[in-house]
Parts: structure tokens; C-alpha cells; sequence
């Protein structure tokens, strides 16, 4: 089964606000853990984003579309990054997902779903 894994995005990711020797050390950590998941066979893609700052929104209502530009509101509810695995089950993904680095330098999140 395939799986996108979501980073939550965080206030200190949407600002480009985090400590560069923190930043430095989380990056070393990530590039260990995507070399595990590639040793694993399971990794099929990784991605950071920038921050919302950089993207557009459409906003679609009926035959009406209009384009929003970022920055946009409430950073908990955006992504920062994300990968897609291949497992062979949800337990496996959640497996790895336990063993991810914390990607911010505050609590975080990481939010596994299936693909369809």
C-alpha cells in the first residue's frame, strides 16, 4: 500500500526562523533516516516545501475561481514537507513514522494517511 506522509508545518517553518546549527543537526538527522527508508525499499519520494509565503490558493465557488496568495493563516494546519512510502501495511508506515527525527525544533507532527 502506498502512503503520504505529511510534516505538519510549525510557526518557526513558516517563517524560515529556525536556529541554523539546529537546522544543520535536523538535516544530518533526516538525510540518516531517508537513507534507512531507502535501505528498506520503501521510500518512493521526499519532499520539503517552502513556506506558505511562497505558494496560491485557488478558491473555487460554483464557476468562480480566485486566487489567493500566501502567506496563509494558522501554520498547524499546513505542510511543510512529506514523503510517500510503499508498505505493506498502515502498522509498518506508523513503524516508521515512530522512528522519524523531529522535524521542528517545537513539538510537531507527522500525519500518515493512505492513498485510495
Amino acid at each position: 500500500m502506498r502512503v503520504m506522509v505529511l510534516v505538519k508545518a510549525t510557526p518557526a517553518s513558516e517563517t524560515e526562523s529556525m536556529d541554523p546549527s539546529w537546522a544543520a543537526q535536523m538535516m544530518a538527522a533526516m538525510d540518516r533516516y531517508n537513507a534507512d527508508l531507502r535501505a528498506a525499499g520503501i521510500l518512493v519520494m521526499a519532499e520539503g516545501l517552502k513556506p506558505s509565503a511562497h505558494g496560491q490558493r485557488v478558491t473555487i465557488d460554483g464557476d468562480s475561481r480566485t486566487i489567493v496568495e500566501g502567506p496563509f493563516p494558522d501554520p498547524e494546519t499546513l505542510v511543510a514537507g512529506f514523503w510517500i512510502w510503499e508498505v505493506e501495511t498502515m502498522e509498518e508506515a506508523m513503524a516508521w513514522a515512530m522512528r522519524c527525527p523531529n522535524p521542528m525544533p517545537t513539538s510537531s507532527q507527522i500525519e500518515v494517511r493512505p492513498f485510495y
